[in-house]
């Protein structure tokens, strides 16, 4: 493909566009490639692939997903050198598979998409992007994820603070933290890898809580996790790959049962919990720092922490987990709804992301003129996770409701990127059409997911990036990834509109 021009009206043609360098779009590339899509091109935002991987370089970045399930069944077989990888490790491995599987020239860094334009008459879509360039698609894969936009809360006099104040994401390089006096706003599952990081470099670390979180730790789940896999483990994983493929399926299995007690709740989510107390209580001797530390709410509601260092970090004698709620923050520090100012150095917020808010801030318009963002305000919806009625060949990779609260997303990813390639095969096998999924099979489908959600720990009383602000929930898929593997290992396509292109004029 001819590289585009700086001038609007020089637009420049792909058959499939894909949005973000990630593991979505990598792995979606691997298949379009594999099935005979040549004709593709990655748009990525920033100078360089790997998405949430790329962005997050916080201190102790790790995943909480074992490495052995959290890497694509195409590449197995790497020399990870920890069982939970860190975070170089996971951005080293994404482009290990770009450089391995051919992706990188079909990569156009430094473009990100502002505005995605569906022309009924053509059945194009017409991508524009920042900086002004053009381009014309017939498919579009949105593949920018959920967790790629801080969420940074609106607190009073925030802006005039005269410290350093940044979000997790947002990692200055070379931080030193050094004898500084320091606040931490939210306590998920970022917060929990950088706290015990910073903690014994700081004076004084004060950890603002709204509500905590069920902890386990990573050993509990998975012996020999806070170590580096020996010289012979990682010998035997490379001269015999039938043992990664073994301990793949375990971690598999584990997550599945997990995910059983999510979806459920009833015993499997009770032993959870217990299990979870016992930890507390092993962890921090001190009676009104543990009851502070105890969740009100069902496990899974909020993503469970694996870690065996949150906790005790928390029961340093330089650390404060503040629990009442912060009225404002001034030029030196912050003010609790109590009165009581803590003067800091430097504030950091461990908020997490706008998961709700999906494919924000792009603008995507369909067909009639239809509004993605607009169509979502009760709550994004999509059919499987993937496609909205009245936008043609447009599809979405960890889309509404395939995100898992137990188990690899990557799994998840993989399901939707071969199902997809499927509909495209079905698409060309039918001399190109607008492929539009039925308003019906959508609504049906929608109505399924929220009538189980209704059962699941993900509706207990609790705020998390799983759910809006009123509670429903657009981000969790409510099975196992097994079940989600096996509705979308054909597609129905009965639930398709399948409309026969116009001849060019």
């Amino acid at each position: 493909m001819r590289t585009a021009s700086k001038g609007k009206s020089d637009a420049v043609r792909t058959r499939v566009a894909i949005i973000g360098a990630g593991f979505g779009g990598l792995g979606m590339a691997h298949y379009l490639k594999q099935a005979g899509f040549e004709d593709l091109t990655i748009f990525e935002k920033k100078g360089a692939l790997g998405g949430v991987w790329r962005d997050n370089t916080y201190p102790g970045a790790a995943c909480d997903v074992p490495s052995h399930l959290y890497s694509f069944s195409f590449e197995t077989g790497y020399p990870w050198s920890h069982r939970f990888a860190r975070q170089p490790e996971i951005l080293a491995y994404q482009q290990h598979c770009a450089e391995r599987h051919d992706l990188l020239r079909h990569i156009r860094f430094g473009h990100e998409l502002t505005a995605a334009r569906f022309d009924p008459a053509r059945a194009i879509w017409t991508l524009s992007f920042a900086g002004g360039d053009t381009l014309e698609a017939d498919i579009v894969v949105s593949a920018v994820g959920q967790l790629h936009r801080p969420s940074i809360p609106d607190i009073p006099g925030a802006e005039g603070f005269a410290g350093l104040r940044f979000h997790s994401a947002q990692w200055p390089a070379s931080l030193d933290l050094s004898g500084k006096r320091v606040a931490v706003v939210g306590t998920g599952a970022s917060a929990v890898q950088f706290v015990p990081e910073i903690a014994p470099q700081v004076d004084t670390l004060h950890v603002f809580q709204r509500s905590p979180g069920w902890v386990l730790p990573m050993e509990w789940v998975s012996p020999g996790a806070a170590v580096p896999y020996s010289p012979l483990s990682r010998t035997l994983f490379k001269t015999l790959p039938m043992l990664e493929a073994l301990d793949r399926a375990r971690v598999f299995n584990i997550a599945e049962l997990l995910a059983t007690a999510y979806n459920h709740g009833g015993a499997g989510e009770a032993i959870i919990r217990q299990l979870c107390l016992r930890n507390l209580r092993q962890q921090v001797a001190d009676p009104v720092l543990r009851d502070r530390l105890t969740p009100d709410f069902p496990v899974g509601c909020k993503r469970i922490l694996l870690t065996s260092r949150w906790l005790p970090a928390l029961t340093r004698d330089n650390v404060e987990v503040v629990t009442d709620g912060i009225e404002a923050i001034t030029p030196t520090g912050v003010r609790t709804a109590d009165g009581v100012q803590r003067d800091v150095d430097v504030l950091i917020y461990g908020t997490g992301f706008a998961a709700t808010d999906f494919l924000a801030p792009m603008a995507v318009t369909g067909r009639d003129g239809q509004d993605l963002r607009g169509g979502w305000q009760q709550g994004a919806e999509a059919y499987l996770g993937m496609s909205v009625a009245g936008f043609p060949n447009f599809f979405m990779l960890y889309g509404p409701n395939t995100n898992v609260g137990s188990g690899s997303i990557i799994v998840m990813l993989e399901a939707q990127q071969q199902y997809i390639v499927q509909l495209l095969q079905a698409r060309a096998e039918r001399g190109g059409v607008a492929l539009d999924v039925r308003p019906e099979a959508q609504a049906r489908y929608n109505a399924e997911i929220q009538s189980r959600s209704e059962n699941t720990t993900y509706a207990g009383d609790c705020q998390s990036w799983y759910k809006t602000a009123d509670g429903r929930n657009t981000n969790n898929w409510v099975g196992t990834m097994r079940e989600f593997r096996r509705r979308t290992r054909r597609p129905d396509l009965g639930d398709f509109a399948w409309t026969p292109l116009r001849p060019a004029p």
